[in-house]
């Protein structure tokens, strides 16, 4: 068993305030759609709007801060949200630059080598300002390692993954620049895998990302955070609160009739 009871109890507290925050912040469509409301009823389609607004924010409203809650009972460090730095050295931009261009002529990524580069410039020329960049979530572990999350939807977007390389490449740089002899790794994490049974189709990803190193899908991802077995139980925890706050939930929309 990954989770003790108590660690459950906790997890499932932070599945319950993100949910009940987002009943909070959650402002129903004023759009007039007659012909919908006869048909289905106000409070059908207020559910429907309640459920498509959730699934848009759920990366930042539901699986950031329970990743946080996941990671923070097995690493010394974990925060959502995190502020990675603010400036870039030139060189390492331009050695960034070299390297989606090799991966774009078909060089084989290799994140390993790909870091290696970029620390041995991290701190070389004009060192350029950038705004605040954060980090979906941050972690370290207790030997120093530093691990660095970018969660995505289920089904990203294939023309993005040229940016989202870049921008994996860019954390490292980023980070560097401030912990020069820091080891440090940066990742996409996508918390589900929506082809299920059926492997995750990583093939989509192959070319611009080194899928054994920057790339965590479903049970990698959650039992990367809390351990062998944590993703089971965390489909559990959110079943459970399900159940349990499925009459305030009916009760809230009924509003809607």
């Amino acid at each position: 068993m990954a989770l003790s009871k108590e660690q459950i109890k906790r997890v499932e507290n932070t599945i319950k305030e993100s949910l009940k925050n987002k009943f909070l912040s959650y402002k129903p469509e004023t759009n007039n759609m007659p012909f919908h409301y006869r048909l289905l009823g106000q409070d059908r389609m207020a559910l429907f709007s309640f459920i498509h607004s959730l699934n848009t924010t759920f990366g930042t409203s539901i699986f950031e801060p329970v990743a946080e809650t996941l990671a923070s009972l097995n690493f010394p460090v974990a925060q959502k949200q995190f502020v990675v730095g603010n400036t870039i050295s030139e060189q390492a931009q331009t050695e960034i630059q070299h390297i989606m261009n090799e991966l774009t002529i078909g060089n084989v990524p290799n994140k390993v080598e790909e870091i290696a580069r970029i620390r041995k410039v991290c701190n070389k020329g004009t060192m350029n300002k950038l705004k605040t960049v954060k980090v979906d979530l941050f972690v370290k572990g207790k030997d120093g390692t530093v691990h660095l999350f970018d969660l995505k939807t289920a089904k990203p977007n294939i023309s993005n993954f040229k940016d989202f390389k870049r921008t994996l490449l860019e954390w490292i740089a980023i980070y560097l620049s401030g912990h020069p002899t820091s080891d440090v790794h940066s990742y996409i994490a996508i918390p589900y895998n929506p082809y299920e049974p059926k492997p995750y189709e990583r093939w989509t990803l192959k070319g611009m990302l080194d899928l054994n190193n920057e790339l965590k899908v479903a049970e990698e991802f959650w039992d990367f955070l809390g351990g062998k077995g944590a993703y089971s139980e965390l489909l559990d925890c959110f079943e459970r609160v399900g159940l349990e706050l499925r009459p305030e939930m009916d009760e809230y929309f009924l509003k809607f009739k």
